[in-house]
């Protein structure tokens, strides 16, 4: 049996890498921030603002995560 390791290089781009991953890490960390915050909010609201805003309580989350991502997609 034959092991095979691909290792992929930024050949004369070293930094490029290391911004790149840097960006990626503030966008997921602002990401994650928008949701928790969303269902921090959301959660404090009582079941009739939630119904007034058209939401139910098992919709929370899926409220928040679709905030997220329209929040980095700008």
């Amino acid at each position: 049996m034959a092991v095979t390791s691909e290792h992929s290089t930024l050949k004369g781009h070293h930094g490029l890498g290391v911004l790149a991953l840097i960006e990626a890490a503030r966008s997921r960390f602002a990401q994650h921030r928008v949701y928790r915050q969303t269902v921090n909010e959301l959660s404090a609201l009582s079941g009739r603002e939630l119904a007034d805003l058209g939401l139910h309580r098992s919709m929370i989350k899926r409220v928040a995560l679709q905030a997220a991502k329209e929040y980095t997609a700008r």
